[in-house]
Order: C-alpha cells, then structure tokens, then sequence
C-alpha cells in the first residue's frame, strides 16, 4: 500500500459516517430532556432558558461604599470604553474642583488623538517588520487590525500626557466619534495600503520609507478631521458653578486645562492583572510586543498578581473614596437588561447536557476569554472585611441597569476581570520592587495583548 492510501484510509476513518449521524440522532431522540430543551430554545432566546432565577433574585443591588452620584455616560457604537472608563475616572476630581455634579471630558479629543497617534505607531512597527515576509505570524497580526477603537490604561495615561484634555463643550460628538465603522473602515484600507508601499520602499532604508510614511499620515489626518473635526490648540473655558457661580479660566491649551483639572497622579498609577497561566509568573512584569499607541511613551507594563489582592486593592481604593479602572471578559454571565453579572447565572451544562469545565487559565489558553470591555468601579459591599459584591459605572447610556450603574457579585470579579489601575503606592513592598524589573516579553499575538473595546 503506497503512503498516498495510507493518508486515504487515515482521512476516511476520521470522516462522520453514516452510522454515526445515525447513533448521535438516536441518543438525541431517546433523552425527554433533550426535546424538552429543543422545544425550550427554538422558541425563545438560549439565556432565557439557562438563567438561574434564583441567583439572578437573590441580588441585592445596595452596597455599603457607593460613590456615585453622577450620570453614567454612553460610548454608542464605537470602542471606547477604555477611554470612557479613564475619562470617568477624572472627571470626578474635576467636577468636584469646578463645583459641579455632572460635567465629561471631551472623548472625541482624545479619540482623535488615539486614531493619529496609533497610525503612526502601526507604521513605524510596519517599517520595523518589513524585512520579513507578509505572512510571518507578527505582520499578520499587525495587519489584521491596524486601527481598532479598543486601549488600555497605560495607552490612556499616554495620550492624556502628551496631548492633555479639553472639556466636551470643547470638542463635542460627531456622528463618527458616536459610530466609529465607516470612518475606520477608511482608516484600516489606508493603512494596509500604507503598509503594503512601505514595504516596497525597504530596500531604500529607514529614511525613505519615514518620507513616504508622511504621506500617509497626511492621508489619515485628512480621514480623522473629515470625520471627527479638528481637535481644539487653545479654547475660551469660562463655566457656571452649582452655586450658580460663573467663573471665567480664559484661554487654555489642552496641557494647561489637564494640569488644572486632572486631580489624580496618573503617573503613579500602575496596571495590575491576573493571568493564572503557569507560563506567567506572580509577581513578575509583562509587556506585549508591538502593543501601543504613541511612540516613544512607556510601554504597556502589567505586573501580575493574585486574585485576591487585585480585590483587596480595588475594595481599599473605593472604601477610601476613589473609583478604580478595570478591565473585564464582559459578555461572560451577564445579563444586560437588568445588568448584572455573576459566575453562576446561566445553566449552560443544564441546558445543553454537556460539561463546561475550562478554568481562566485554560480559556486563555485556548482563546476562550480576553479581556474586552473597561469600566469604573464606583461601589462595593464589604462583608466582614471582604468585597461581596460591585457597583461598576459602564458606558454604554442610562437605559440599562441602575441608570447605567450595574452589579457585579463577587464570584464574577474572580473569574472574568483581568485587570485594575492601582497606585503604586498601594502595592505590598514586594510587588512594588517587582516594578523595577524588566518585563518578560510577550508576542503580539498573546491574549493578554488584547484591547478593551
């Protein structure tokens, strides 16, 4: 028998046979169960059918710490929520300086400046990679998505510290900013062309290819104005109090109108995460190869921690009065009309007759959970020293949940969210030191690369 039969025979055994889709019908058949769910899920939405009522009425959407009395704001159809979440979390200093209850930076300014600074990013990575062929794993990573909406922290603190800040009032919504697809359809296919012209200019060197890399940032300078308009040099910022006070700043750039509003020391915020993987050390630092969105900033660090202090440091950071910056695996166990979140709120194994055994580790590993969603801790409920459940501030408008404000019970933090910004200065003296240390390099690919949208 020659090798060419030997794969023959090999792929036929492999293949569904007859008697097999006749046995997998049978046992379908033979189980009241199973046709029971049938006529349960055609008719109505899988959720519906594996909700646990009991947990989802056994919520208590009070907690003892609550920090927010203002409005939730709405990211709409784009993904900003990182840059939501991070604006969220300053705007509360800031109204409180102005003397204010609700007042939002403008994230269309910071959206611009995201948009221009991440072009140049993905082309300079363009230009670093071009010796290698189109397909090599790390260029088709870069190309698969040259310009998304999605961040994280450390790619907020380095727009605000380059470009500062702006009121909305400054720079409000447009349709684009509101429903980014159109505009980053544009974007990604000017990219890509970008891409595909740099290459070609590789063998002229470095030098060549920056001169034709102007070019296409002119291009998309010209994409982003069009779409979101231009982003404010200096502004007149003069405003009315809740005092019915009128106060009057003059003009401002956006650096001078950060510098006075910015009430947090962004730079002594650091990105903690939990990546249970045992390629992935506690208590070491990480960065992601090519993941970023201003050149020359720091680089995206995470240092890696236990789960329970993640908790702990978030349950301190809110028991003393400061909303905390997470990210999260958001459509996990989630139930969106009355928001909530909890580990056990769907029976899918009921439902399906099937196990779902996956820990975080193993989801991550393979590609199951990725962090994909950032939000605001505003509240927690602690019970005999310990976190019970959340009150988390989201983005996505005042129609949901509490007025936009969800619950999370403590089981879901656990198994769903990735990542918090701390302040160094709460971090236990060892982890803190571990900061110093290079960080182990991840590739671009690596789950823990991905990007809250």
């Amino acid at each position: 028998m020659t090798k060419g039969s030997d794969r023959d025979r090999q792929a036929t055994g492999g293949s569904l046979t007859p008697d097999q889709l006749d046995l997998f019908e049978k046992e379908f058949s033979d189980r009241p169960a199973n046709r029971l769910m049938q006529n349960a899920v055609t008719q109505s939405p899988v959720d519906d059918v594996a909700l646990d009522r009991r947990i989802l009425t056994g919520i208590d959407h009070s907690v003892s710490h609550q920090l927010d009395d203002w409005k939730a704001t709405n990211q709409k159809q784009s993904g900003r929520c990182w840059m939501f979440a991070g604006l969220n979390l300053l705007r509360v200093g800031a109204a409180r300086k102005l003397g204010v209850k609700d007042f939002e930076f403008s994230q269309n300014y910071l959206l611009w400046w995201d948009k221009f600074e991440r072009a140049n990013y993905f082309l300079e990575a363009v230009i670093d990679t071009s010796d290698r062929d189109v397909d090599d794993r790390t260029v088709a990573h870069l190309l698969a998505d040259p310009i998304g909406d999605g961040g994280q922290w450390n790619m907020f603190v380095a727009l605000v510290a380059k470009h500062g800040l702006v009121p909305k009032s400054a720079m409000p919504e447009t349709d684009s900013s509101s429903a980014t697809r159109a505009m980053n359809r544009a974007l990604k296919t000017l990219l890509r062309q970008g891409a595909r012209d740099l290459r070609r200019h590789a063998a002229q060197g470095v030098g060549a290819q920056r001169e034709f890399k102007r070019e296409v940032l002119g291009a998309v300078h010209r994409v982003l104005s069009i779409h979101l308009g231009t982003p404010p040099r200096r502004f007149l910022w003069q405003w009315q109090d809740e005092a019915k006070v009128f106060h009057r700043d003059g003009w401002l750039t956006p650096a001078e109108f950060a510098a006075s509003y910015v009430q947090l020391p962004l730079d002594d915020y650091v990105c903690l995460v939990h990546d249970p993987r045992e390629s992935s050390p506690v208590g070491r630092t990480f960065t992601v190869e090519y993941l970023g969105n201003v050149v020359d900033a720091p680089p995206v660090v995470y240092l890696n921690a236990r789960m329970e202090l993640l908790k702990r440091l978030a349950m301190d950071a809110v028991v003393g009065g400061e909303p905390v910056w997470f990210g999260c695996d958001v459509a996990k166990m989630m139930r969106a009309d009355v928001g909530v979140w909890d580990a056990g709120l769907f029976d899918y194994a009921a439902v399906y007759d099937a196990p779902f055994t996956m820990d975080k580790a193993d989801r991550l590993l393979h590609h199951d959970t990725r962090m994909t969603h950032a939000m605001l801790f505003t509240g927690v409920d602690v019970v005999d020293g310990r976190p019970r459940r959340w009150r988390v501030e989201n983005s996505w408008g005042e129609e949901k949940a509490d007025k936009g404000f969800w619950t999370m019970n403590d089981s879901w933090f656990g198994e769903h969210v990735f990542e918090i910004a701390v302040r160094r200065s709460a971090l236990p003296p060892e982890l803190a030191s571990a900061l110093d240390q290079p960080p182990i390099v991840l590739p671009a690919w690596d789950p823990m690369g991905a990007l809250a949208e």
